[in-house]
């Protein structure tokens, strides 16, 4: 165990060190500090685009439904891959050609101040929301490992989270969002791969599984399973294609960047989904009762089948290796939401009501700095309220937050971008009569409600469990999405007070953004200093081998770092070959 500590700590070390390196980049301006100047690389924004969608959540309540339900899973992925092919083809250049620094202002640019402070008062509550649900994911596990308090565990990561972000910004979040993408990447493969040797392969997982691989148990009804890929691939394509999400691909320093940031995202989505749940699905085979070996935990004891077959299976330190996974992966989506919920309210509330312009860019800085602050904390106290419902597996609860608050806010924040001709009431009545719909799903559309329409009188808990998550995307689909495109018919343009602004928002969103000349030093900074730090890293990796373990222990962690540093060189190598390239052409031309 003591190695596991060992690992951690260097874990968060690295992080302290990104955070000091970024600080200086991100005190320069807000537009710094909250969206890195727009100045970033493709490939750091298709980091943190990637890893805002990949969070404790999916070592957990995700493995936890992979170990029960087998391939069923992969329904959320595949609407990930989906999500991500539209946003290359279409989203992710419009996104940055929004031209604004925060989500909300491009709300303002869209529909007009009014569902501007509509959106920053309903944005913020639902971040703070989501992220408690995935820091509460992180402490079940943490708390499983360590045998500490779950409180205690939710509390300290919590405000690691927070000074990363407090620190350093948008330029430290997303530089951490990289070095934590390659750890992510690092404890999955080495996973799958020792998952894979000991199953005897994928042939076995899918024939030795034990029950249907592809359906799960107690399911009577295979046709929800294609039903719940469908409904999933809507769902993910409005949450990842919408102006509340628009963040990550505002970073980017032009309009290819940003569609180039999505294609990594892609890629890493198509590869990692299968690799993710190996380890859980073999888990099912190798340790039947693995779902059972943390009682305490109630509905959630599930959730830590990943950490059985850690402690099972892997050489010794992978569970520390594991846990920096695990933070990673909540760090990047929790410090992610505190930095755009500062920027929210700086930019869309204290610079634009309480202070009325008059707040100096220093001014605005301190006061989304303290905005950070009390956000992480609400986070952190709603982790521990999260925690009190030990009725919820991880699965569950993420998908209920999902789909019935944040989806009513999606709607119009999606389809606003594809029509044009609204009245102005329109964003925020959708989102009203969406909270409603939420309201007749829990209430009156209950899964054995809407069965009995088919002439079923009885379901599986697993086929409730599948419906609750179903019914409430196909409610919003078709009840909240068909309100917001029917108030097309009660538009009128001479009554349109923000059709001059709408009319500028579409003209810029068609018009493509270019990087500005001093962005070759920047581009310099961004390789150099992540390629030494990914070279740090590999550097802690391979001090991994002289852990005693067996050969092959050993052997694991040296590949490991192996790939990693063949990154981090690259990174390096690249920097030195731009800014040669760069003094040349400065010299040429002073000539």
């Amino acid at each position: 165990m003591q190695y596991d500590y060992f690992v951690i700590f260097g874990y968060f070390a690295l992080m302290i060190v990104i955070s000091l390196l970024f600080k200086k980049m991100a005190s320069n301006s807000t537009s710094d500090y909250f969206r890195g100047g727009g100045k970033m690389l493709w490939w750091m924004v298709g980091a943190t685009a990637f890893m805002t969608q990949f969070s404790a959540w999916t070592f957990t309540g995700a493995a936890g439904k992979a170990f029960t339900d087998g391939f069923a899973v992969l329904a959320v992925f595949v609407g990930n891959m989906v999500a991500y092919l539209v946003a290359w083809k279409y989203f992710a250049r419009r996104f940055r050609q929004m031209r604004v620094d925060t989500p909300t202002e491009a709300v303002r640019r869209r529909f007009g101040p009014v569902n501007e402070q509509f959106f920053t008062w309903v944005i913020i509550p639902l971040s703070v929301i989501n992220a408690g649900v995935w820091l509460n994911g992180l402490g079940v596990f943490a708390s499983a490992v360590f045998n500490a308090d779950i409180i205690i565990t939710i509390w300290i990561t919590g405000l690691a989270v927070l000074a990363i972000s407090l620190l350093s910004g948008a330029w430290g979040v997303v530089a951490s969002d990289f070095i934590q993408t390659l750890v992510v990447a690092v404890i999955s493969v080495a996973c799958a791969i020792v998952a894979l040797f000991l199953v005897g392969g994928p042939s076995h997982i899918v024939n030795d599984f034990p029950v249907n691989f592809f359906t799960g148990p107690d399911l009577n009804y295979p046709l929800l399973v294609v039903c719940t890929f469908l409904f999933f691939v809507v769902k993910q394509l409005q949450s990842i294609n919408n102006m509340q999400e628009s963040y990550r691909f505002l970073n980017a320093k032009d309009s290819k960047n940003a569609s180039k940031a999505a294609l990594m995202a892609l890629g890493m989505m198509v590869v990692g989904a299968i690799i993710w749940f190996i380890p859980p699905w073999a888990s099912a085979i190798l340790y039947p009762q693995a779902g059972n070996e943390y009682a305490e935990l109630g509905a959630k004891s599930r959730d830590a089948v990943y950490l059985v077959f850690a402690r099972n299976a892997m050489p010794i330190g992978t569970v520390g290796l594991l846990m920096a996974g695990l933070f990673a992966a909540t760090m990047s989506s929790m410090d992610s939401a505190l930095n755009r919920n500062s920027g929210i309210f700086v930019r869309s509330f204290y610079a634009t009501i309480l202070r009325k312009g008059k707040a100096s860019d220093a001014e605005q800085l301190r006061a989304g700095q303290v905005a950070c602050l009390i956000n992480g904390v609400l986070v952190i106290l709603m982790a521990q309220f999260f925690n009190s419902l030990k009725h919820l597996s991880l699965f569950d609860l993420m998908m209920q937050v999902a789909t019935l608050l944040q989806s009513p806010i999606l709607v119009p924040l999606f389809f606003g971008m594809l029509i044009r001709k609204t009245p102005n009431w329109a964003p925020w009545a959708t989102v009203l009569v969406g909270l409603g719909v939420s309201w007749l799903v829990v209430d009156v559309f209950t899964p054995q409600y809407v069965m009995s329409w088919f002439g079923v009188e009885s379901i599986t808990a697993r086929e409730a469990g599948e419906l609750r998550t179903m019914i409430p995307i196909v409610a919003h689909l078709v009840l909240t999405g068909g309100f917001f495109c029917l108030t097309r018919l009660f538009w009128r343009e001479e009554k349109d007070v923000c059709r001059e602004s709408t009319e500028a928002f579409f003209q810029d969103i068609e018009t493509e953004c270019l990087a500005g000349d001093e962005q070759d030093i920047v581009d310099i900074m961004q390789r150099r200093k992540l390629g030494m730090l990914t070279m740090v890293m590999a550097a802690g990796l391979s001090l991994m081998a002289l852990i005693p373990n067996p050969l092959w222990g050993r052997c694991l962690y040296l590949g490991c770092a192996a790939a990693v540093c063949l990154v981090g060189y690259a990174l390096w190598r690249s920097a030195i070959v731009q800014s040669r390239e760069h003094f040349s052409g400065r010299k040429a031309s002073a000539l």
